[in-house]
């Protein structure tokens, strides 16, 4: 047995559980760190106060679970965080029997919901009564200060905001900051998110065969994720033939065919609510890849490893930009959107740009240690059937980018 099929074998059985691996975990020192980062960046904006309402910041500040993807469109719940003082929780009366104590909520409030699906035409009196909520929080805890951080900006409730005389600041920049430095024990989470996510790989590759569709392949990585603890994925990228290229296309009821290529991207929040963004490329059996393929697929590979590889604490945005690998033109229209990104509790601050990119959207800041990031490929050619995705996971240290994700690359392209 080769050294990746048994890599292959390993990650293909489940190896942690949450029952397993939740003592492992200080939770309640990553909980602290966490608010410790949020309150740093209130008061390094000069805010009073800031007002989240996204569950993924949610869950940064206080450890709060639960119907995450419900919560992205649907305004149910919100916290205040203080610079300095008491954290306060607005949630449905059931909120606080559901979760149950959190060291990081200091008080739970039942609140009135702002979405129209709970408030229908009483939702911008809902707006008007949580506004006086957070007048009369800011009045007693914010000394003075009337700038406050929100992260969604729902219409009512900001005017309600400003009639109450606080001047609304954009708070998703404040949370992503926060978010963008790890602690240990945030690494430890996703590590076991990759692992979860890796152990879904594994199983797609032992069940991939032809006659079978992109959908039922895909399916597979939410099995394992979900009996292994972890939560939802953000995207469907998996695509097979000339459905690789361009990238982007979200799974179907295609059929795969034996000799395809299946490129795919987890975007996969796995336990403890921590993301593993992983791409790779496999062949439908039997048989071996075309030259073609092998040729795009090393192209893809060589990008990677170089992008990789120049990673460095202390950079700039713009610095990594300039030093990614320098991509031939028949490659660039069909360019993935970004060289790399952040990465979390989902893909996170900051995106890296491609140097074609720059004028137009790139922005400038400092690779950081103990970033976490995302250092992306793809090549597909315009006018080729086939693209090939590929993506690593790592860790910014002092000496060097650790590369988090281990599934292994296929031999068989890379000979």
């Amino acid at each position: 047995m080769s050294e990746t099929t048994m890599a292959r074998a390993a990650i293909s059985t489940p190896i942690v559980t949450l029952s397993d691996t939740e003592g492992r975990i200080d939770m309640p020192k990553m909980r602290r760190y966490r608010m410790d980062r949020l309150r740093r960046q209130i008061r390094a904006q000069g805010y009073g106060a800031g007002l989240f309402f996204d569950p993924i910041n949610i869950r940064y500040a206080t450890g709060r679970r639960g119907h995450p993807t419900f919560g992205l469109h649907i305004a149910g719940r919100s916290v205040f965080v203080p610079a300095d003082g008491p954290v306060v929780m607005f949630d449905a009366a059931s909120g606080e029997r559901m979760v149950g104590p959190l060291e990081m909520i200091d008080e739970f409030r039942t609140n009135k919901p702002l979405s129209y699906f709970f408030g229908g035409d009483r939702t911008q009196e809902h707006a008007k009564w949580h506004a006086k909520e957070i007048g009369a929080l800011m009045k007693k805890h914010a000394r003075g200060n009337k700038r406050i951080a929100l992260d969604r900006i729902d219409l009512y409730l900001l005017r309600a905001l400003e009639v109450q005389g606080l001047d609304v600041k954009d708070g998703q920049e404040t949370a992503e900051r926060a978010r963008s430095i790890k602690s240990v024990e945030e690494v430890q989470c996703m590590k076991f998110a990759i692992a979860a996510a890796e152990a879904g790989m594994g199983r797609m590759r032992e069940v991939l065969k032809p006659g079978m569709t992109e959908n039922e392949l895909w399916s597979h990585l939410h099995q394992v994720n979900i009996a292994m603890g972890g939560e939802w994925i953000d995207a469907r990228l998996l695509a097979s033939g000339d459905r690789t290229n361009p990238w982007g296309q979200e799974s179907s009821d295609r059929v795969i065919s034996a000799g395809e290529i299946v490129s795919f991207d987890t975007d996969m929040v796995g336990p403890f609510g921590y993301c593993a963004d992983i791409s790779r490329t496999f062949l439908c059996p039997p048989g071996k890849p075309t030259p073609k393929q092998k040729d795009l697929y090393k192209t893809a590979y060589e990008q990677l490893e170089h992008n990789l590889h120049i990673l460095k604490a202390g950079m700039s945005f713009h610095d990594y930009a300039r030093k990614t690998w320098k991509m031939p033109k028949k490659l660039q229209p069909n360019r993935y959107m970004v060289a790399a990104h952040g990465i979390g509790m989902c893909d996170e601050y900051p995106s890296i740009y491609y140097p074609m990119d720059w004028e137009r959207t790139g922005f400038d800041g400092i690779i950081e240690e103990n970033m976490t990031i995302c250092v992306e490929s793809y090549v597909g050619p315009v006018g080729e059937r086939e693209g090939v995705k590929l993506e690593h996971q790592v860790l910014v240290t002092k000496q060097g980018p650790i590369v988090l994700s281990t599934f292994p690359f296929e031999e068989e392209f890379l000979k």
